[in-house]
């Protein structure tokens, strides 16, 4: 066990910090074990907690002294607080089933020397004594089993909030995240709302080519340095992306804007019209055409080349279309993919890859230019590329325009009908077409096609992925949609070679049915 972490002298804010903290790296199966006589801010640190999980400041959270057992349903876990004093022997707390309690969320237990063999493996000890100062006491923090490494990261925000000006009575509460290693939470600076981003860096995978990892070959952002890079270049061309207020890139943190709470998908579900706001985002995509290859290169040099803007070279474009045969094929076949189907499978993608780098280069690529990562911002008025936030940009690469269109108007979480995306698609040629002389239309809808029927290739793989390798069903309830989308890219000529591989090897019934989360083994 490390040596533990030390608060001497908290206050109340500070005891209410650290339980919003651990707030944002607790998990079901753990158990926070509180320490400390009458008095002394068990209670206290257990209510913040509560309330930072379930998202209300006002929860009412009272003492289980006299019901012994309080749970409550928090959008990530349940949460058990459980109170020991009354308890005579510890037969009497097995009869409270609280491991059945810790299987299905965590638990907190004042008392917890009561029924010591009642405390799981992954545990937090918190001690809380009276200090010598009003109002104040001592806090130990002791860890054990994978908590160690999470108070370690734990200790690390606290130190980084302190020194980014982040006030010790500021909330923070955690935000949903997605399918990344990156974690989030909301806070307050000097008045401003800010957004902490919790990125530690990544070990990288194993060797899967040329004694490189996936995220090599795929150009993944290694840091949060990416981030700041790209982010200021967004904003030098007139785009709205989050400031940076503070960062430690080494320690893979950031303080950086709240852009609100508009996010694309959520607006959809409060019913505000799509249409709208995908017009804002196509419009944005035109302007987002500033941005030239050279512009980019020489902006990442002016940063020091510190976190540079590689191409979408075709090692990039490939490697994400072998996910297919590497995690969708054996999650849809059970078994993996024979050295014939994938000899095939990579002969028909090999001149469309071809075609797509010999034309591509000409602008910034997001590559996640979609619904989770687009807020919608009409209060800003003035021009439509004023009205849309961009966040999760980090990935970005040079690339071909048609790239972030498609990943817009075939919205990988939610349904884009073919009605609108063709508007939008004829909306943002005419605007192209306008602003530019000798605009190639017939090989930007090749590329469109192209790049969608790579994009939801490499989607259909990821979201195989996630569940295999990551233990996340939730995403499969999006695969036939990608499907539906990835049928409409397959429908161009240029594309006739694969679509007849899909067709050969994945018939409609495949398509039009979610595959069953078994196992994840």
């Amino acid at each position: 066990m490390p040596n533990p972490w030390m608060l001497p002298e908290a206050d109340e804010a500070a005891v209410r910090r650290l339980a919003e903290l651990v707030a944002l790296k607790i998990r079901a199966g753990d158990t926070l074990a509180l320490h400390g006589d009458l008095g002394a801010g068990k209670t206290t640190f257990a209510r913040a907690l509560i309330r930072a999980l379930v998202g209300d400041g006002n929860e009412e959270v009272p003492s289980p002294t006299f019901a012994l057992v309080q749970t409550y349903d928090a959008p990530r876990l349940d949460i058990a607080h459980i109170d020991l004093y009354r308890l005579a022997d510890e037969g009497e707390a097995m009869e409270l089933g609280i491991t059945d309690l810790a299987m299905r969320g965590a638990v907190v237990i004042e008392w917890p020397e009561r029924a010591p063999s009642l405390s799981g493996p992954d545990r937090l000890d918190i001690s809380l004594t009276e200090s010598d100062g009003a109002d104040r006491r001592d806090v130990t923090i002791a860890a054990h089993g994978s908590w160690e490494a999470r108070l370690d990261r734990l200790r690390e925000i606290a130190d980084f909030l302190a020194q980014a000006g982040v006030a010790n009575d500021a909330p923070v509460a955690y935000l949903q995240g997605d399918a990344s290693a990156r974690a989030y939470a909301r806070t307050v600076r000097d008045g401003v709302p800010v957004i902490l981003m919790d990125w530690p860096p990544q070990p990288d995978g194993p060797p899967i080519k040329d004694g490189l990892p996936y995220s090599r070959i795929a150009h993944l952002a290694e840091g949060t340095a990416a981030f700041q890079s790209v982010g200021k270049l967004l904003s030098s061309a007139g785009l709205v992306a989050p400031h940076t207020y503070a960062a430690d890139h080494a320690r893979g943190l950031m303080l950086i804007g709240d852009l609100g709470d508009r996010v694309f998908g959520v607006e959809v579900d409060k019913g505000t019209d799509q249409e709208t706001m995908w017009a804002a985002a196509t419009e944005t995509l035109v302007q987002m055409r500033a941005l030239d290859a050279n512009r980019v290169r020489d902006w990442n040099a002016g940063e020091g080349r510190a976190a540079p803007v590689r191409d979408y070279d075709r090692g990039a474009y490939e490697i994400e279309t072998t996910l297919v045969p590497d995690w969708y094929w054996p999650l849809v076949k059970g078994s993996t993919i024979p050295p014939e189907a994938r000899a095939a499978f990579e002969a028909a993608w090999a001149p469309v890859l071809d075609r797509i780098v010999r034309d591509a280069g000409r602008t910034i690529t997001l590559r996640d230019y979609h619904s989770p990562n687009l807020l919608f911002m009409p209060e800003r008025g003035g021009a439509a590329h004023n009205q849309v936030g961009i966040i999760d940009y980090q990935d970005a690469l040079i690339g071909h325009p048609a790239f972030d269109l498609v990943s817009l108007l075939q919205d990988a979480r939610l349904d884009v009908p073919a009605a609108t995306e063709d508007r939008l698609y004829a909306r943002y040629v005419t605007a192209v077409r306008a602003r530019e002389v000798g605009f190639d239309e017939a090989a930007f809808r090749f590329a469109y096609a192209a790049l969608g029927a790579q994009r939801n290739t490499k989607i259909l793989g990821i979201f195989a992925r996630l569940w295999k390798r990551d233990g996340k069903p939730n995403y499969l309830r999006h695969i036939p949609r990608i499907w539906r989308y990835l049928e409409r890219d397959l429908a161009h000529p240029g594309l006739g070679d694969v679509a007849r591989w899909y067709d050969a090897h994945f018939p409609r019934a495949v398509r039009e049915t979610a595959p069953q989360a078994r196992s994840a083994d």
